[in-house]
């Protein structure tokens, strides 16, 4: 019997086709538990926001003839994650948590507006080792659940998981973000990167006055390819079309020399 326990979440709800390949991912490596909000929620970053009125519902999930642990919430990622730790995992904490598998890539300082990200990093915080895990898809399947092969995505989740699974990670490296670019397959070269000082999507607006509307925006990928350094999860991605797998740290604090911070900022 497999006692190894995985938690399985999301940002873009309980009916992702991404979360259930994640489940079919690694559901014989450990015994996996999905809880994931009721609905799309890409986009919410680290924010705990939610129905006060919600718990975890269960809901059916079989996979294969077997039933899995499922439940939903009506929250953020975040949240998600932070209420069952205080309810469904008081006892024990999960061996692992999976965010994804995400509709769209999370690269760059975007990172802290992903749902996937936040989760993973909520996860981090009650001391779990976490994967935020995304596959590129077009900008219109952020809010949509169109059609991918998640093969490529799967292979790297399991293979990362077991990993996880067997490993203690170094000391300060609390999340593996992993992006999977579109037509890659299992053969497909992964990168380690440090998370690129550029933003990746970008808000354009076609003449844009004071009046324009948050919602006149269109998403669209930008950045500067001549400015990206190469062993960024931007360059990797975009460049190299490799897989990028970037150890995130709870620990936001800059790497100045404190001492010289410390000399500018005395009067």
């Amino acid at each position: 019997m497999n006692h190894r326990n995985i938690l399985i979440t999301n940002d873009d709800g309980i009916h992702s086709p991404g979360l259930l390949a994640a489940v079919k991912a690694v559901m014989d490596i450990g015994e996996v538990t999905v809880i994931a909000p009721s609905r799309q929620q890409t986009g919410m970053g680290r924010s705990i926001t939610g129905d006060p009125d919600a718990r975890l519902t269960p809901i059916d999930y079989p996979i294969n003839g077997l039933k899995i642990h499922a439940y939903h919430c009506e929250c953020s990622p975040a949240l998600i994650i932070r209420h069952s730790m205080n309810t469904l995992y008081v006892g024990e904490k999960p061996d692992l948590l999976i965010s994804g598998i995400n509709y769209g890539e999370n690269l760059g300082v975007n990172i802290t507006a992903s749902g996937t990200v936040g989760a993973a990093l909520e996860g981090a915080g009650f001391g779990i080792p976490a994967i935020a895990i995304s596959k590129q898809t077009d900008i219109e399947s952020h809010h949509q659940y169109t059609d991918q092969d998640w093969q490529a995505a799967s292979h790297f989740l399991k293979y990362f998981s077991g990993i996880l699974l067997d490993k203690k990670m170094p000391v300060d490296v609390e999340v593996l973000k992993i992006d999977v670019p579109a037509g890659a397959d299992p053969s497909t070269p992964w990168q380690l990167t440090r998370l690129a000082r550029t933003g990746y999507y970008a808000k354009v607006y076609h003449d844009p006055t004071k009046h324009s509307r948050i919602g006149d925006a269109r998403t669209e990928i930008a950045f500067d390819e001549k400015a990206l350094e190469p062993d960024t999860d931007v360059y990797a991605f975009s460049i190299d079309r490799a897989v990028s797998v970037t150890p995130l740290s709870l620990d936001n604090t800059s790497k100045t020399d404190f001492t010289s911070l410390h000399e500018m900022l005395e009067i």
